[in-house]
């Protein structure tokens, strides 16, 4: 059996002349007609993020790979583009020009990513694997003896919020509110502001708390890095890290989770240990990536890209999700779990510098919850499942399951 449902046929009609509205409610709940849109514009489309917001958007790959491992042409730094755009704009919490590895170009970026690599190079593998199964041993001992869950809001953003609060140094108390206002930042809309604000005041709080006392924690250690970062220079790198951290790779879960649960015969599969979960990871970042648009870029000077003339202080967003949706039909049915084609890292200078971690973090997590509970059974077919707006994501709003009810001292396979 095919463990790629079929999409369902583009149901909106687009105009080549007009941009492609990303920020419809539309796009959260059939994006592949959108991206089919993009893509009859060319390798580069013209969209908006929000209500009176362009951007261009590059869905093809190889054009994805010249944009991103040519640093001399474009630029990560916002700021000429953010002076043309409104204040209150939902798709500033994103976007806006942040002292951090993200928005940094030249030697200000290597010398960011540097204090984040030499960070999580010293989170040992067997440490950060005992931390997530640690958070869904809690997780799982809320919600086992029910025999009902949201693997989407009762496990997969939660366990990513006790995670990174645990590594970043806070205690499980307060893993709540960065679930909470990393949320709604993402979505957009109105409660985008929000969200930014009360996302800042738990960075902030953070790295007060760290900076009074030091602890073994990610947030310490950039304190202390011998590149001498500035408190504010941490508190941006915090909020990019944890950021980049908690929303995708919640999301990489539940639409990991999604697939192996939508077909019966891939799950038993990975039940019985014959096929590893990897693949049903890799197969998410391949086809279904949960940071759908991103890898903002802006061209130093306007000039001609595969055919379409750029704007200078216009956002160019690579689409990891339209590349993706065309290769998941382009070689439908095919198993290279292998195959390192996708974008999903993206590329060049500014690639994750932590996927290891984020890999780990995943496929541990979902193996861990099957060996609690093996007989994961969804109640709402995957077809139904309905997913969260925004231009930047691909997120469940819910995956709604039953299994066989389990208290955290009954005995089983978990090891």
């Amino acid at each position: 059996m095919n463990p790629h449902p079929a999409y369902p046929a583009p149901a909106a009609a687009f105009s080549l002349s007009a941009p492609v509205r990303l920020w419809e409610d539309g796009f959260a709940a059939d994006p592949h007609a959108y991206y089919a849109a993009l893509r009859a514009q060319g390798p580069v489309g013209w969209a908006e993020l929000a209500p009176g917001v362009p951007a261009y958007v590059v869905t093809d790959r190889r054009a994805a790979l010249d944009l991103l491992h040519d640093s001399d042409t474009w630029s990560h730094d916002p700021r000429p583009w953010e002076a043309t755009v409104a204040s209150d704009s939902p798709v500033l919490g994103m976007m806006r020009w942040r002292p951090n590895a993200l928005f940094a170009d030249g030697d200000a970026h290597i010398r960011y990513r540097r204090t984040l690599l030499d960070a999580f190079d010293l989170v040992e593998p067997h440490d950060l694997r005992e931390r997530v199964h640690r958070a869904v041993d809690i997780l799982v001992g809320r919600f086992g003896p029910a025999g009902r869950a949201d693997l989407v809001t009762e496990f997969a953003r939660p366990l990513m919020a006790l995670v990174f609060n645990n590594l970043f140094g806070l205690p499980d108390s307060e893993s709540g509110r960065l679930n909470d206002s990393l949320g709604q930042m993402m979505e957009g809309g109105e409660q985008a502001a929000r969200g930014e604000a009360e996302y800042g005041r738990y960075v902030l709080e953070l790295v007060a708390a760290k900076s009074a006392q030091r602890g073994d924690d990610l947030t310490s250690r950039l304190l202390d890095h011998p590149a001498g970062l500035t408190p504010e220079e941490v508190t941006w790198q915090v909020f990019l890290t944890l950021g980049a951290g908690h929303e995708p790779t919640a999301n990489l879960v539940s639409n990991a989770l999604s697939r192996i649960l939508g077909n019966p015969a891939y799950y038993s599969t990975l039940t019985s240990g014959s096929r590893p979960v990897a693949d049903a990871v890799a197969e998410v970042l391949r086809y279904e990536t949960p940071l759908s648009n991103y890898g903002i870029h802006f061209a130093r000077e306007s000039l001609s890209f595969h055919g379409v003339w750029i704007q200078a202080a216009v956002p160019v967003v690579v689409s990891y999700g339209a590349i993706g949706h065309f290769a998941e039909h382009q070689f439908a049915g095919a198993h290279h779990p292998h195959d390192a084609s996708h974008l999903s890292w993206s590329a060049g200078n500014h690639g994750c510098p932590v996927k290891q971690h984020t890999l780990l973090i995943a496929t541990e997590a979902i193996e861990r919850l099957t060996q609690w509970l093996p007989d994961l059974d969804p109640t709402t077919e995957r077809g139904r499942l309905t997913w969260r707006p925004g231009p930047f994501h691909r997120s469940l709003t819910a995956l709604p399951v039953r299994f066989t009810p389990r208290t955290p001292d009954q005995p089983g396979e978990r090891a």
